[in-house]
């Protein structure tokens, strides 16, 4: 019965952070008996199933009960299965979905290595544009996720297809996401090409659109400030904030003092 798998995966993440808290007592119970569950439930026939085991599997990421080799050798695996070019439509926007939503959660060598390519290949759906709008959406966090090098390398020509996508809503979900992209490139790549793209972006035919590139111009123009200088960061949250100065935080010594959050990134945009 369905209803009783989904209320089954639901317990799943307390009855882990119970184990957890006794491990000398249960040493390898989860391993053996609930993460092979989670993992199955991934492939289950019902939807609300697989939707009650993704959201226990990315609490159980959050916090940080899946051990490495589980990810690498279990869930991993599952993910890139449903995610395959020949896989069931419906079954490869969640895995989609999923993918973006954990790489943020795993290591960074996990992602590049594991991750990484399929989501390039992603990026490339010319099937399904939901997949590709779930990869435009969550770019920034792909990028923050595999630093720099592998950005500048493997991701920024995927953006700039994605950029020019014939779908309005994927250049639109790209202007969204522009300061989290930019803010993991060199400055040099900022100035040569993310500039002459986010122009594009703004002249783009689609109102839509240049509303979006508009409403990121200014985040995008912060990324080429000196930090230690402006005290511009991105938070671990995707929002763009001012560090206070030393004399602010003197004058104010009487009161707490709290970083000013100043426009979020669109990450999460649907």
């Amino acid at each position: 019965e369905p209803t009783v798998r989904t209320e089954l995966m639901e317990q799943i993440p307390p009855i882990a952070i119970f184990l957890q808290e006794s491990r000398p007592k249960f040493p390898a119970a989860f391993f053996e008996y609930l993460m092979p569950i989670v993992v199955r439930y991934l492939t289950d026939v019902n939807n609300q199933v697989r939707k009650a085991g993704q959201e226990a599997l990315l609490i159980l990421l959050e916090q940080d009960l899946v051990a490495q080799s589980d990810i690498e050798n279990k869930v991993c695996p599952i993910l890139l299965d449903l995610s395959a070019p020949d896989s069931d439509d419906e079954y490869k926007v969640e895995a989609v979905n999923i993918i973006c939503k954990m790489a943020s959660m795993l290591s960074r060598t996990t992602v590049e290595h594991m991750l990484l390519p399929r989501f390039c290949e992603l990026c490339s759906d010319g099937k399904l544009f939901q997949v590709r709008k779930i990869c435009a959406a969550n770019f920034g966090d792909i990028c923050n996720a595999v630093g720099q090098e592998a950005t500048e390398r493997l991701l920024i020509p995927k953006f700039f297809e994605l950029c020019s996508d014939s779908v309005w809503g994927m250049r639109k979900a790209c202007a969204e996401c522009f300061m989290a992209v930019s803010y993991t490139t060199s400055p040099e790549v900022r100035r040569s090409k993310l500039s002459p793209l986010f122009i594009s972006l703004i002249s783009d035919t689609c109102r839509w659109v240049r509303q979006a590139a508009f409403q990121s111009l200014g985040p995008f123009i912060s990324t080429f400030a000196n930090p230690s200088s402006a005290g511009l960061y991105i938070r671990d949250d995707g929002t763009l904030s001012i560090r206070p100065s030393a004399q602010d935080v003197n004058s104010n010594s009487c009161q707490p003092s709290n970083n000013i959050p100043l426009m979020c990134s669109s990450a999460n945009a649907a």
